[in-house]
């Protein structure tokens, strides 16, 4: 067998492990933040000695739980893993230390961790070492599957997610206004399972005069998000559900000066204000939003609509990603899911990456990325193609 086919070969095998690693790291959801989730498997040839996951902050990170169940047996064996391993000391020693202890020979993991305390620091002390280390397989994945925290450790504000559901012609409701339901219950229930994940959901003024809605976790176990409304000037209905038995857990965005006295009767119901600078539409400005969001520890926000709003993050360049629900349906004339932003040339249009699309149902969900860091880099497609990077 040739040279080249040999590393496919073992490319395919890192691939099928780092699998399994991912799996693992799957299973510190909802306990693990605000560290990333993280999987290790440790091998020794074809055979699979150990794995382990991070569990909750202050907990042994995935490879020390994997390298202590391995024990002795891990000397000359590979470690896979779906982060980088540290090198510094926080709440918990530096994983790359011990895994250097456990003679560990090989070292594969997904991608770098963009936390300035490693960001290169660990794949180096290893391959200082004299371990082998091998970077970018499946990182498109391991990315993903930390989203929220990649961006928020790399750019200090929450991760937005825009979340829609039309008809195959492009409207969210009919001309009437009328949108129960566009969509199917498999897919409504995907988007309680999205707000179950969110830190908050956000929508505008003009969909809570629209449609009411509760925006809490139904259909599916969990806890609901914090509610953010936006609303400039605090013209909100005060019989709107969101103003009364729901006000409490819900924040009211509005622009500097807007009413103070309704501003006080929400606040006595157990809503809060948040008074943020306004744009040059008079409107709330979005930056500003996203940084108060991050002094309250907010890590991630589903954006439900409407129109406008849906507009003014993509314009702003403030989305990161978009799940987008299609229905087989067509109703002509509705109302469009985002207001005009006078694009005239294909070219102009906002394009997505890692785009993927699968059934929910009756429905289709189309599910991509605004910002290429979170598709596959070439660091991950040269891994592939038999040039990964090797220390």
């Amino acid at each position: 067998m040739s040279r080249r086919n040999v590393r496919n070969q073992e490319l395919l095998e890192d691939a099928r492990i780092m699998r399994k690693a991912l799996a693992e790291a799957r299973r510190g959801q909802h306990a693990a933040w605000p560290n990333p989730l993280v999987g290790a498997v440790v091998m020794q040839g074809k055979r699979m000695l150990a794995r382990g996951y991070h569990r909750r902050p202050g907990e042994p990170h995935a490879e020390i739980i994997a390298l202590r169940r391995a024990g002795k047996r891990a000397r000359g064996g590979t470690l896979y893993v779906t982060l980088e391993p540290c090198s510094h000391h926080g709440r918990t020693p530096p994983c790359a230390e011990a895994i250097v202890q456990a003679g560990v020979s090989r070292v594969v993991f997904a991608h770098y961790d963009p936390n300035p305390l490693v960001a290169g620091r660990g794949a180096a002390y290893l391959e200082a070492a004299g371990v082998r280390v091998t970077a970018g397989v499946l990182g498109g994945a391991a990315r993903r599957l930390n989203e929220v925290f990649l961006h928020t450790i790399t750019s200090g504000r929450p991760f937005v997610l825009l979340k829609s559901a039309t008809t195959l012609d492009g409207a969210v409701a009919t001309s009437s206004g009328q949108s129960q339901w566009v969509t199917g219950p498999e897919a409504r229930r995907t988007v309680h399972k999205m707000r179950r994940a969110a830190a908050a959901v956000l929508v505008g003024r003009g969909t809570v005069v629209a449609d009411n809605p509760a925006l809490t976790v139904r259909h599916v176990a969990g806890r609901s998000p914090l509610r953010i409304v936006l609303d400039s000037r605090l013209r909100t209905p005060l019989a709107a559900r969101l103003c009364s038995d729901l006000a409490r857990g819900t924040v009211f965005a509005a622009i500097e000066g807007a009413d103070a006295e309704k501003a006080e009767e929400l606040e006595r119901r157990g809503a809060r204000v948040w008074f943020l600078p306004a744009d040059g539409n008079g409107r709330v400005d979005l930056v500003g939003l996203l940084d108060r969001a991050a002094q309250e520890q907010i890590a991630s926000i589903l954006v439900e609509g409407g129109a406008q709003v849906f507009g003014a993050f993509l314009e702003a360049g403030l989305a990161n990603k978009i799940c987008a629900f299609v229905a087989p349906k067509i109703i002509g004339g509705g109302r469009p899911l985002v207001a005009d932003l006078g694009r005239t040339h294909m070219d102009q249009a906002h394009a997505l990456y890692d785009v993927i699309v699968r059934q929910v149902g009756a429905d289709a969900l189309i599910e991509g990325y605004t910002d290429p860091y979170f598709a596959t880099d070439p660091a991950d497609r040269s891994a592939r193609l038999g040039r990964g990077r090797e220390g």
